[in-house]
């Protein structure tokens, strides 16, 4: 796995997660539940990675968007 993008906040992460399934993609979430327990103060971002080999796809998808 490999990250592709970063963020405190939650509409974005939405936002980046639909772009790329939009795309064939499939990301993943990550650090979500650590950032459940520090009660979303924004203190931990949450990542999202996709398979090392989808990456390069992910990242001009999001540049595509405006969003690398």
């Amino acid at each position: 796995m490999e990250v592709v993008a970063a963020s405190n906040n939650t509409i974005r992460l939405s936002f980046l997660m639909a772009l790329l399934r939009d795309a064939g993609l499939s990301p993943v979430l990550l650090d979500q539940n650590i950032a459940s327990v520090e009660g979303n103060i924004g203190i931990f971002p949450c990542r999202i990675a996709v398979a090392i080999d989808e990456a390069a796809h992910a990242r001009r998808v999001l540049a595509d968007a405006g969003e690398a």
